[in-house]
This record gives structure tokens, C-alpha cells and sequence, in this order.
């Protein structure tokens, strides 16, 4: 009828203002949640001690009566330049360390490669070039390892059993991947920015100072230092190089040195 408004009661006006809040708390709330799950994904692909995607070989624990345990692994060699010098140091305090090989390098470098088993240290599989395996397509995480595994094993003679995944990063089938291949992984529980730091000191002492607070919590401790560089073949590592000898100075008195093969692949250092 003319003149009469009807007036639904359930729809009420709404200003634009009350019709966007709860959107946009709805908005919020979700993007929060893909936060945590994002920041949760992070965290199991890179953090080194971290088990949601897999468990690898860090270190054990201090046995009672024991001295600390420290094992010395680098990375992204074996480099000409620089590897060579780390061998010699090595075996002038009488330590045998684990070199985890970019297979490229490998491939380029192979007597460099003999050298270090030679020297009777441990050889790891580190991938062929050197791709963040969290964020890379499963085909070529497969042919990133089994290309060094045989590469490393050709040039070597022995089974290759040990395997870091470069920057730390994995995902589930990286782990599956690498264990079908007869490779434990390997990640860390003592590491410094040593690839960009020009002063051995700071790197000795940095380092130090991780070495030390795991043995405070009762952990044998699993050094990364890079011998290496994955951007390019031949990078300048003496700073790298020098720390390492400070670490061997300071704690091979006190301290024992192993490779890999020594510790139980079911044993893990906790953060």
C-alpha cells in the first residue's frame, strides 16, 4: 500500500564499517594460522635440530668419565685453493675431520678428492649443485644425490653413507630419498657465518662459545666450517681455514676428535 514500508527484521542496515570488521577478523585469523603453519614449515625444513620432517645424525651425548667429543665437517669443497691447507693442519695435529663434496667439484677436482680419503677422512655427499632441497622439485632432489653418491663413489671406491642437505634445508622425501640411497643425514649443532667473516678470530670465537655451551649441557658437538664455496670453485676460505686451526689448538688437549662413523646414527643433540 502507498505510503506503508516493510521492514524485514533480520535485514538490519549495516554501515560499510560494520559489514568489513568481522571480514576482516575472519581475514586476520586465517592469515595468522598460514603464519604458524608457514613459520612451522620453516622450522622442520632448516632448523638444524628440528625433527618434523626427519631425524638426522647431530651428536651425542658426553659420556660420564669422557672427554668432549667434537666432530670438525666442511662444507662445499673440496676447493684447490683452500683444501689442501686444511689437510695440512689436519695432519699436523693428528685429526681426521669429514669433508661434505659438492659433486661438481668433485667431478672437477677428483686427485683432490683421493687426497682427502688418503688422509683417512670421511667423505659426504652434499648434493651436485647445490640447491636449498626444501623448495626443490622431488625428481631433481633424486638426481642431485644420486648423481654425487655414484660420482663420489667412482672416484672414491667406497660406499658413500653420509649426506647434508645444503643450507640445512629438507623436507620429508628429501630424508626418504637420501636413506634409499644408503645415506644417513647429517646436520649440526655448532655453526657460524665462517663464509662471510673476514677474521678467523671472531669465527674461533664464535665457534668457542657454541662448543662450549653444548659441553655445558652435555653434548659432543658437531662443527660446520667450509672449506669451499658452492657459488663458485676455488673461494677464498683462509679465514676459515686459520679458525679451524685455532679450534684444534685450543681443544685437542682436553678434547677428542672423530669423524662421523664414530657416533650412532640414532643419536641427537637437542636444541
Amino acid at each position: 500500500m502507498p505510503g506503508i514500508r516493510l521492514q524485514i527484521p533480520w535485514v538490519t542496515p549495516h554501515t560499510e564499517s560494520d559489514m568489513l570488521t568481522p571480514l576482516a577478523t575472519g581475514i586476520s585469523a586465517g592469515l595468522g594460522a598460514l603464519g604458524l603453519a608457514a613459520g612451522g614449515c620453516a622450522y622442520a625444513a632448516m632448523w638444524p635440530a628440528s625433527e618434523l620432517f626427519g631425524r638426522a645424525l647431530i651428536a651425542p651425548r658426553i659420556e660420564a668419565g669422557r672427554p668432549g667429543e667434537l666432530a670438525l665437517t666442511f662444507d662445499d669443497g673440496p676447493n684447490p685453493a683452500w683444501t689442501p691447507q686444511l689437510l695440512d693442519i689436519l695432519a699436523e695435529h693428528d685429526v681426521r675431520a669429514t669433508f661434505f663434496l659438492v659433486g661438481r667439484y668433485a667431478q672437477a677436482e677428483p686427485e683432490l678428492v683421493r687426497h682427502i680419503l688418503a688422509a683417512g677422512h670421511l667423505i659426504g655427499n652434499h648434493s651436485w649443485s647445490h640447491p636449498n632441497l626444501a623448495i626443490t622439485a622431488t625428481r631433481r632432489v633424486e638426481e642431485e644425490l644420486t648423481r654425487t653418491r655414484d660420482m663420489l663413489q667412482q672416484i672414491a671406491g667406497v660406499p658413500i653413507r653420509w649426506f647434508r642437505p645444503p643450507f640445512g634445508g629438507r623436507r620429508p622425501v628429501v630424508f626418504e630419498i637420501s636413506q634409499d640411497l644408503g645415506m644417513t643425514p647429517v646436520l649440526w649443532n655448532a655453526i657460524t657465518t665462517d663464509w662471510r667473516e673476514p677474521s678467523p678470530d671472531r669465527i674461533a670465537q664464535q665457534m668457542i662459545s657454541k662448543i662450549d655451551r653444548n659441553q655445558r649441557r652435555g653434548w659432543a658437538t658437531n662443527v660446520v666450517l667450509h672449506d669451499g664455496g658452492h657459488l663458485a670453485l676455488g673461494a677464498n676460505r683462509g679465514p676459515s681455514v686459520a679458525a679451524a686451526g685455532q679450534l684444534l689448538a685450543r681443544y685437542k688437549p682436553n678434547h677428542r676428535f672423530v669423524t662421523l662413523d664414530a657416533w650412532n646414527a640414532s643419536t641427537q643433540a637437542q636444541p
